[in-house]
């Protein structure tokens, strides 16, 4: 597999600590960014890209994407692969469970490069605006409510990565 740039956002240190996992899962090609530090130069660098934030207060991204996000445009997308991963709170905020990384999904200028789709069972809300035709876009992970089934969660999406990406 060829190196994982993995950028996330992190105001409370949750996001970050799934970003550490995530890396963990996936070896020593997988290189931490915090989106706060990253510019598009350092994006462009990977052909294999996971991008993952957090939900704030009703369906907000986190607010360092929420700063970056418009940057995305000016990536040359051709021969990437993205895959996506949100936090979330399904109990307090089903209304908008994991709508952070739903709206990272929507401001991706090119949809047909993402991998790692989710599967919704195991999870009760009932709106997110991360599914998309019965799936969620990426990993969703409640540490509040489910840590216990985080690391099985994970491990099981970077294995599905280690196939998609190149």
């Amino acid at each position: 597999m060829k190196p994982v740039g993995i950028f996330y956002g992190s105001t409370s240190g949750s996001t970050e600590s799934i970003a550490k996992k995530i890396q963990k899962a996936l070896g020593k090609d997988a290189h931490l960014h915090d989106i706060s530090k990253s510019d598009v130069a350092t994006i462009q660098q990977y052909e294999n890209l996971i991008f993952g934030t957090s939900a704030w207060g009703i369906g907000d991204m986190q607010d360092d994407w929420e700063d970056f996000i418009d940057s995305l445009n000016e990536v040359n997308y051709e021969g990437k692969k993205i895959a996506l991963f949100g936090l979330g709170d399904q109990e307090e905020y089903p209304e908008s469970f994991v709508d952070g990384l739903g709206t990272l999904y929507c401001r991706l200028p090119e949809k047909s490069i993402v991998v790692g789709e989710w599967p919704k069972d195991g999870y009760d809300y009932y709106f997110s605006l991360a599914e998309k035709e019965g799936k969620l876009v990426g990993l969703a992970i409640d540490e509040h409510h489910q840590s216990d089934k985080s690391e099985a969660r994970i491990k099981k999406w970077t294995d599905q990565l280690k196939k998609s990406f190149n």
